[in-house]
C-alpha cells in the first residue's frame, strides 16, 4: 500500500492554511484541527514573540502572559535563529 508522505501531507497543511483569505475561515479550520487549549498555546507564544521583540524581559511576559518559562525559553530561541516570527510579526 503507498501512503503520502509525511512532509507531503504536512506542505498540504500549509499551503491549505496559507489560501485561508478570512479570519473566519481561518477560526473555522483551526477550530475543527485544533483543541481550544492547543489553539491557545499557540496564541500564547504569538503573544509572547511579540513582546519579546517589542523587548519586554521575561519578568516582564510572565507576569502579562500564561506561559511557562521552559516555553518562553523555546519562543526566545526561534524569535532569535528561527525564520518566521521576524518576518511575520512586525
Amino acid at each position: 500500500m503507498c501512503q503520502t508522505g509525511k512532509q507531503e501531507k504536512i506542505d498540504a497543511l500549509f499551503s491549505l492554511i496559507a489560501g485561508i483569505d478570512n479570519v473566519e475561515d481561518c477560526r473555522a479550520l483551526f477550530d475543527d484541527l485544533c483543541t481550544i487549549k492547543e489553539i491557545e498555546n499557540m496564541a500564547e507564544r504569538v503573544y509572547a514573540a511579540k513582546l519579546l521583540m517589542e523587548g519586554k524581559t521575561y519578568n516582564q511576559i510572565m507576569a502579562d502572559s500564561d506561559i511557562s518559562s521552559a516555553t518562553l525559553s523555546r519562543v526566545s530561541r526561534c524569535v532569535q535563529y528561527g525564520r518566521g516570527y521576524s518576518k511575520l510579526l512586525k
